[in-house]
């Protein structure tokens, strides 16, 4: 049976079962790409171009980077040029910068990932607009993990972040803004990818006030602020190392300093700290520490005033939390919080069940004259149905109860706040409400079913697990029907646990 009737099969069964009114849109959407159309292409349509892999009539786009006998980096990003096709017309064309990006990913996995910017002829900075997102400079080409030798992955249906990101976006947060690509690199093709806004202040983005490094009056140092928990980065940290240094960099992971971040004052499970901070990476109290990483503003631009603004920020929260009696309907840590936006980041961090979830890539940020806010939710590569660490019938905020002592442990913010019936009542009321909406078991299904799909019927699939050999008995569609279960099952045992609260 040919891999379009199987699809066709397959959506017609799980369609069947849960609400037969999509079909007519899932048939609309078999004629159309996943996102809008970028446009007409300015290529010659009598003269195809020569790429890596025959891609025959796919509507996906396919991103062809040349970087003229150049290897690629860790850190700096080195002179390039990225051609975008679609139905092998030419519709984009544009100089930019490419480097590897990652950490542990870098190491583990042969399918790497990279970060661009676009660049102008000088090699300055210059916004451009691809697939609809807003114009910009700094993207990214996120490819899943996958180790050839062993046939072993993280995210094998391809669309563990793109699917995620949609659901914080369709539940009125922003997130990422995310497009299917196949990559070729240098001749080589590199298989699907996933091409997405880098996280980063911008109006589009993470939209909070500039703060320059002289805006220190009381009025305008209280915004904007971007933090993130996180590990550190050795590509900022050692960016004169050759690539193989990074293939083996573990402890620039962990090598926090007063330059780039600041410690919370309270350890894991919320009693003051008596050590100094910033010891050596890995250091035996290290597993008791949360460090908060400077964003925005950068931490070569923020102020020392700044600084001192937002940590003391984090802390009166931090302690708000601590101290405030449960059993009264008295809460002074929602003075700091806005609490929305905490629930909402609970919410799509257990339901993709992000094992790296509130403990790594876990950014929050702070407007002018607002409160702190979590998100955007990031990095869902170790989610849903893999990785392990964490039963499947638990919270994501109970890690700690199942690993002892690793390095990035769960602030005690979540255990906390789930004690708080002010916090339950929210959670209960907003689940209620999504689950009858963007989040439905039948919504659910639609963003699977549309992605796997499109990716699909458009041979990209097939294109890529030639390049990325998973071994004998490796099943596509066994992956998208396990993360269907998974989603199913996820949500009604969470219907159960927040029901009950």
């Amino acid at each position: 049976m040919s891999v379009e009737k199987r699809r066709f099969f397959t959506i017609r069964k799980s369609f069947w079962q849960s609400s037969f009114a999509l079909l007519p849109l899932m048939a609309m959407f078999l004629m159309n790409s996943c996102q809008e159309d970028p446009g007409p292409g300015s290529g010659d349509p009598d003269e195809d171009p020569v790429f890596a892999v025959e891609t025959g009539n796919s509507r996906i786009p396919y991103v062809v980077i040349e970087t003229h006998g150049i290897g690629i980096l860790n850190e700096p990003k080195v002179n390039a040029e990225m051609v975008i096709y679609q139905q092998k017309a030419e519709i984009k064309r544009v100089p930019i910068g490419i480097e590897y990006r990652g950490s542990t990913s870098f190491r583990i996995s042969d399918k790497k990932s990279y970060g661009i910017e676009t660049w102008d002829s000088q090699g300055g900075d210059m916004d451009v607009a691809f697939f609809g997102f807003p114009e910009e400079e700094d993207f990214i080409l996120s490819g899943h993990i996958i180790d050839t030798i062993d046939h072993w992955g993280f995210d094998r249906t391809l669309m563990y972040n793109y699917l995620g990101y949609n659901l914080f976006r369709d539940m009125g947060s922003y997130a990422s803004r995310t497009e299917f690509v196949e990559l070729e690199i240098n001749g080589v093709y590199q298989g699907v990818y996933v091409f997405m806004e880098k996280l980063k202040r911008d109006r589009n983005r993470i939209d909070v006030s500039t703060l320059d490094p002289a805006e220190n009056t009381p009025e305008l140092i209280s915004g904007g602020y971007v933090l993130k928990i996180d590990k550190t980065s050795g590509g900022d940290i050692n960016i004169d190392q050759p690539l193989e240094y990074f293939e083996n960099n573990w402890a620039d992971d962990a090598r926090y300093t007063e330059e780039i971040s600041f410690r919370s004052k309270y350890d894991i499970y919320g009693g003051l700290i008596a050590f100094e901070p910033f010891g050596e990476p890995y250091h035996s109290n290290m597993y008791l520490e949360t460090y908060f990483l400077y964003e925005y503003p950068k931490a070569i631009n923020i102020s020392e005033s700044q600084k001192v603004y937002i940590q003391k920020y984090i802390h009166d929260f931090e302690t708000a939390l601590l101290s405030d009696d449960f059993s009264s309907e008295l809460r002074t840590y929602t003075d700091y919080i806005d609490l929305e936006s905490f629930v909402d980041f609970f919410i799509i961090n257990e339901l993709t069940r992000n094992v790296d979830g509130y403990r790594l890539s876990t950014y929050m940020y702070k407007d002018r004259g607002e409160k702190l806010r979590m998100g955007p939710i990031w990095d869902l590569d170790i989610g849903y149905f893999s990785g392990d660490r964490i039963p499947m019938d638990d919270w994501v905020i109970n890690y700690n109860s199942y690993v002892d002592r690793d390095a990035w442990m769960l602030p005690f913010w979540w255990t906390r706040m789930m004690e708080d019936p002010v916090f339950r009542t929210a959670l209960k009321a907003r689940w209620s409400d999504l689950r009858i909406g963007v989040l439905s078991n039948t919504q659910l299904l639609w963003n699977v079913e549309k992605a796997a799909s499109y990716l699909e019927i458009n041979g990209a699939v097939d294109r890529n697990y030639q390049v990325w050999d998973q071994g004998e008995g490796f099943d596509y569609q066994a992956q998208i029907e396990s993360l269907k279960t998974y989603l199913q099952n996820r949500s009604q045992w969470m219907d159960g646990m927040i029901s009950s609260l």
